[in-house]
């Protein structure tokens, strides 16, 4: 009887297959990974006969010590989830997680030139699964290691600016550096980014003196340098392109590779001043997507639900609220605000900047007492409201809202040739 691991040829009815037999626990489907590298799924049913061509013994890890050397820079990894630091194992075909320094070396041994490094497990879930609840885990895992010289976090792509966003904003004054990376390419792929940005978040750690929260990701799609972008002012613009991340009505604040070259681009201004950690994120605040035909009853439902709302609106920050059928929605927006509510505007088209007095539509939301959130991104937006909602008063979230707190508005937005690359 074939088990995981073992090389084998499947006969079926229509053809035959040869592969490492994969673990699953599907009653109705065998899993081979074939020589090239890609996994294939078989009809069990179709399944004539599966021959064991060699048997894999199982392999005993060893773990050894990772010695720190001098004059290198002590950096600690926090493994969150996702594949960032995820390997092959070739016994079972499957992908595994790494879970200690003495593996991530074997995985990316030109680490151990660049730093000394630990790692950490502070949480293990999937990015979209990220709650304010696992921000808290984070930020424990943070405050453990503020003796080190940099903490890289490996996260999850698809709410990776999020989480990044989330930490500038609960970590005031940070005296070290904290890179955020993700892996858009899975790691039993030879087209894995993972190791390259672990290595470029190194490298920048150790060749600069920055003090703060930003994210390091492929730069462009080839394999030459990573952009360190600005924590509050990018988003996640592609689904599976290695240079998905971009920063949003801003620039990268510097470029790195691999050998540690850095070439700065934008001023950073290094925190000055006591470290202060709020880390609690009210459940109370609500994202909210303006489009034709938008229900009154979705808008309702937020108004007795939440403390506080962003609405991520059209162009400039318009709302349908001016047409007669749409008056309901204006009348309950502005009941919602007398009695404390927080409504702040963000704009869709995600570059350039939401305006309260450009067009008379706009006058009347500044009047009934819209937070018109300038060039924030709408989900920076919604991160900063359900901070401030957990650590203010709410008078005092609604004046901070839109004041600039980590970089996450701009005072003016420069014209750029080309909003996209």
């Amino acid at each position: 009887m074939a088990n995981p691991g073992d090389l084998v040829k499947v006969v079926t009815s229509d053809k035959e297959f040869s592969g490492t037999l994969m673990p699953t626990k599907s009653d109705t489907t065998l899993f081979l990974k074939l020589e090239n590298g890609y996994n294939l799924g078989i009809d069990k049913k179709k399944v004539k006969e599966v021959k064991t061509i060699k048997t894999t013994a199982p392999v005993r890890k060893e773990s050894h010590s990772v010695k720190p050397r001098k004059g290198l820079k002590n950096i600690v990894i926090l493994y969150t989830g996702g594949t960032i630091a995820s390997k092959v194992d070739y016994t079972t075909g499957g992908v595994v997680a790494q879970s200690g320094a003495d593996e991530l070396l074997q995985f990316v041994p030109e680490l151990k030139d660049i730093a000394n490094v630990t790692t950490d497990r502070v949480c293990n879930v999937m990015s979209e699964d990220m709650s304010f609840a696992e921000y808290a885990q984070i930020i424990q895992g943070i405050q453990k290691h503020l003796d080190k010289d940099g903490i890289i976090i490996g996260h999850g792509t698809d709410t990776l600016t999020y989480t990044a966003a989330a930490l500038a904003f609960a970590l005031e004054n940070l005296h070290l550096p904290i890179l955020v990376i993700g892996s858009q390419r899975s790691s039993d792929r030879a087209s894995s980014d993972a190791a390259m940005h672990l290595i470029c978040a190194s490298q920048f750690i150790a060749k600069t003196d920055f003090k703060g929260v930003a994210i390091c990701m492929h730069h462009s799609s080839n394999d030459d340098v990573c952009a360190i972008l600005p924590a509050t002012k990018s988003r996640k613009m592609h689904t599976s392109r290695r240079d998905a991340f971009k920063a949003i009505n801003s620039e990268p604040l510097a470029l790195v590779d691999e050998k540690g070259t850095v070439k700065w681009i934008s001023a950073h201004a290094a925190p000055e001043g006591k470290l202060w950690v709020r880390e609690k994120f009210s459940p109370k605040a609500a994202l909210l997507k303006m489009t034709p035909n938008f229900d009154t009853e979705m808008l309702e439902f937020a108004t007795k639900r939440y403390d506080g709302i962003i609405v991520e609106a059209t162009g400039l920050g318009n709302m349908p609220t001016n047409t007669p059928g749409n008056q309901d929605k204006y009348l309950m927006l502005e009941q919602y605000i007398k009695k404390g509510g927080i409504v702040g505007i963000a704009s869709q088209c995600l570059n350039g900047r939401v305006h309260g007095t450009s067009y008379t539509n706009l006058r009347r939301l500044l009047n009934i007492g819209c937070v018109f959130c300038e060039d924030m991104l709408p989900e920076t937006a919604y991160i900063k409201l359900a901070w401030l909602l957990g650590n203010f008063k709410k008078e005092d979230a609604q004046s901070l809202l839109a004041k600039n707190l980590r970089g996450e508005i701009t005072d003016r937005s420069p014209y750029q040739e080309e909003l996209m690359e």
